[in-house]
């Protein structure tokens, strides 16, 4: 799983911009205390806790947009936090306009911070202890209806006998997502040994490097097959290693590619809403218990840490059956 990634266009600048936007645009804005203190967080984020990139990268962003707020308020070391710096600075990122969601994530971010100063003896208090979130909005995530799902898929496999090596990878990806419901960057770490075509199973490493087995259907198998068997073939280069799947010139498929795909593909389905890869996972996730699967095993296969984040496709499933009552009832 250790290949470079293969992205067929040019990479984009979307860390560099949260960073950026974080911090008001002014650069790095801390000073030597806070600049180590971070610097020394992230390690332990990344080797002790074993985080993934993108999630360490959030951290460590929210982390410095608060560093830049405290030096202006004065605190120019980390152990000089209050509870009123930090009710400040979610003020002032409301003010800004920030969605609900983003200030109770940087809240979250700032209690663990907090936490770990305490535990590393860099503060005697921890400031963040009483710091509440804003609670979120309960969204309901957009998925497809079986008709659209089926649609998607069947004109993929259609459209795959023009479009070769890249058409089979393309059919093979968009079965597995909605067969696995596995995240796009767990299916782009996927190698040819990840897959069990004994037991229709695929390993995978979720977050935190957590490894489930998550099982697949009939369709996605032979999908697999016909994609290792005579597409992967034709795209391998020497650069290819044990990457599942490839991109155009050989390399570990970039999971942008996969998204750009998702959404050109679903462009093709009519009346079908604009979504990513992670809409086929929510498209799994509400098919399943919408066919009688139970939510902790809906949990597992998702490897939600927390079965409140998999409660959220109840609602979703709640919903669709008020839409239906209400459309197909007489006095509803």
């Amino acid at each position: 799983m250790g290949t470079a990634p293969d992205d067929d266009a040019s990479g984009d600048s979307g860390a560099r911009g949260d960073a950026n936007e974080a911090s008001g645009g002014s650069g790095d804005p801390r000073g030597e205390a806070w600049a180590e203190t971070i610097d020394a967080y992230e390690r332990h984020l990344r080797h002790e806790r074993d985080l993934s990139p993108n999630t360490v990268r959030a951290y460590v962003t929210d982390l410095i947009a608060l560093a830049e707020h405290a030096e202006l308020l004065g605190r120019h070391d980390p152990a000089e936090l209050d509870l009123g710096v930090l009710r400040s600075w979610l003020a002032n990122l409301q003010t800004r306009g920030k969605a609900r969601t983003t200030l109770a994530r940087r809240a979250a971010a700032a209690r663990v911070f907090t936490r770990w100063l305490v535990r590393t003896g860099r503060a005697s208090e921890d400031a963040g202890a009483m710091l509440a979130s804003p609670k979120r909005h309960r969204v309901l995530p957009p998925s497809l209806r079986a008709s659209e799902i089926r649609e998607l898929l069947d004109a993929t496999a259609a459209a795959a006998v023009d479009d070769g090596a890249v058409g089979s990878r393309d059919v093979a990806v968009l079965e597995l997502l909605y067969a696995t419901g596995i995240r796009v960057g767990e299916l782009v770490s996927l190698d040819v040994d990840d897959v069990d075509r004994e037991r229709n199973v695929v390993r995978v490493f979720g977050k935190g490097r957590k490894e489930r087995s998550v099982p697949f259907g009939a369709p996605a198998a032979r999908a697999l097959d016909a994609w290792i068997r005579s597409g992967r073939v034709k795209l391998a280069t020497d650069k290819s290693g044990p990457a599942l799947f490839l991109g155009a010139r050989g390399g570990r498929v970039d999971p942008r590619t996969i998204r750009r795909m998702v959404h050109r593909r679903l462009a093709a389905v009519d009346g079908a809403p604009d979504l990513g890869p992670h809409g086929l996972r929510h498209t799994a996730a509400t098919h399943l218990l919408e066919g009688g699967a139970d939510l902790r095993s809906v949990q597992e296969l998702l490897g939600h840490a927390s079965l409140a984040t998999t409660q959220i496709y109840t609602h979703v499933s709640g919903e669709r059956l008020r839409k239906a009552y209400r459309l197909a009832h007489p006095r509803a």
